[in-house]
Order: C-alpha cells, then structure tokens, then sequence
C-alpha cells in the first residue's frame, strides 16, 4: 500500500464554507438550501443578485453561508453572476464553492407537466421553451461549477444524502473524491472530471452464473480482474489518479469526480469503481461511491 497523501499539509478547508447553490428552475434548488439549512448553514434563498456582496462583506459570519441564487431574479445576469463568483472566489482563504443542481430537459419537462405551472422564464410559451432559455442563459455558470450533482434520477431524499455527502461539517476535511460507474448506452454522467472506458475488459454478462450478479459481488470482481489486460490498466489508472488528486488539492480544488463506464453500467465499470474506491479510501482519501445504472435499477424495482 502507497503511503497516505498528507493533504492536510497542503490544503486547509475554510472554518466558515460559503457555497452558491444555483441551477434551473425544478432541478433543486429549494431541497439543497434546505438540506444545507439543516446542517448548520445559514441559508438565505433567492437573494437579489446586487445585495451578494453586501451579505459577503457585511461582517464576520458566526456560521457557514449558503446563498440560492435564481435566474428569475429581476437584476439577474449571467456576466453579474460570474463576476460576482470571481469577485467572492479571490479570497484564497475564505473562498466561493459553486453548488449547480443540473437536470435533463425531459425529467424537467415531466416536473412541470405533473404540477401544470408555467416557466417563470416564459410564462406565455412553452414549459420546454423556458427550460431551454433558462439553460442557456445559466450554461456558462454550470462551466464554473465546483460541485455538480445530476438530479435527473433522484428523490428529494437522494439529493439530501448526496448533498450531506459533500457539505458536511467536518475538522479535518480533505478533498471529497466521488467515484462512478455508468453504461456508455445511457451517456456520459453530468459533473464528472475524468472518464475511463472499462469496455476492453472481459464482460461476466457472457457467464450465465454471473450475468444477474454485479460488480461488488466478489466472484465478478475476481471475474473481470482475471482478464490479462486488468493489472496492467488498474494500476495505470490508480498511479495517475494518486498523482493527480494531490496535485488539484494544492490548486484549492475540494472535490475530483471519475467516472468508470462500461456497455450494461453493472459489472466491469462497477468492479473497477469499488476497487478503486477501496485503494484510495486505504491512502486516506474521502471517497464516495455513485453506481448510476444500479440506482436507476433499485429505484424502477422499488
């Protein structure tokens, strides 16, 4: 085993977070401020974007800050956002985490369809023509996003945990790692940092014993690990991602997300997730685990 990364040398997380929780209109906004409100942080919700800085600059905060921003504000701008996440972003030692909460078109689509309400950015036309202008007009502030969390499949509750995942008080907090597997027929996962394609490796689907397990059962792990190409390709990927994680933590960075994707989303990108979770979780690293097909697999059963 490698020795553990001294992050806490190089990277020391600010007493007091500040996080700009923004996103379109039904992807979440409103759950994340109240999920971040019920862990301490003083949360203040569709704030007025002219009064940020003001509440920035307004004194000492005694707790956390989580500021909801929302396009449909009257002086919002995307070049007003942006400037004011440089402008709050340049305090090395108290600096700005943006928090997008992202959805497909079509899961917004569906939200607005089931509740019947107008888009408040085109209330005479279309929910799916305001679900377009809102997402272009906020596509440049998803770009600068520090923390992305994709909640086209998730439940109130699931954005709950995912957000207690990564905002969580804690003394000694080091960079969040999130690892995921995916099915490459489904697309890429939104929010990601890096992505590696685990196609090439032998597929337990073609073994009718393992075909309905997946890959945290021991006997596909071991399945897709003796394919002679696996050694090779894993510690390739795990020398890399080991150099490259204390690299973006002297950087400032606080989160790094790769994603594993294979045909099915269920054995080979998924065997490779927890493995590598488990190496770096050893090294000292805080890591999570995201499996997108099986999540989507346990919510249609459940």
């Amino acid at each position: 085993m490698s020795a553990v990364p001294d992050t806490t040398l190089t990277y020391q997380a600010p007493a007091l977070r500040r996080v700009l929780v923004t996103g379109p209109s039904g992807a979440g906004r409103s759950t994340a401020i109240r999920a971040l409100e019920d862990l301490g942080y003083e949360a203040i919700d569709n704030l007025p974007l002219s009064l940020v800085p003001r509440l920035i600059d307004g004194g000492e905060a005694q707790r956390p800050i989580a500021l909801g921003i929302d396009a449909r504000n009257r002086d919002f701008s995307t070049n007003a956002l942006i400037e004011a996440i440089d402008t709050m972003g340049a305090d090395r030692n108290n600096p700005l985490e943006v928090l997008y909460l992202d959805c497909s078109p079509e899961v917004l689509l569906n939200r607005y369809s089931e509740t019947r309400r107008r888009h408040p950015m085109a209330p005479a036309e279309t929910p799916r023509d305001g679900i377009a202008i809102e997402m272009d007009l906020l596509a440049p502030i998803r770009a600068r996003a520090d923390v992305l969390i994709d909640t086209t499949e998730m439940s109130p509750h699931d954005l709950r945990a995912e957000i207690e995942q990564w905002f969580k008080a804690s003394e000694s907090r080091s960079m969040a790692v999130s690892i995921h597997s995916f099915s490459y027929k489904r697309g890429l996962p939104r929010g990601i940092d890096m992505v590696l394609d685990t196609r090439f490796l032998a597929n337990p689907y073609w073994d009718e014993k393992l075909r309905g397990m997946d890959g945290r059962n021991a006997a596909v792990q071991d399945y897709v690990a003796s394919d002679p190409q696996f050694a090779d390709f894993f510690a390739r990927a795990k020398d890399l991602i080991r150099t490259l994680l204390p690299a973006y933590v002297n950087e400032g960075k606080s989160y790094f997300a790769i994603a594993f994707g294979c045909t099915g989303g269920q054995h080979r990108s998924v065997t490779v997730t927890e493995l590598l979770a488990k190496a770096l979780a050893e090294d000292g690293w805080q890591v999570s685990i995201r499996h997108r097909e099986l999540e989507r697999r346990g919510a249609a059963q459940g």
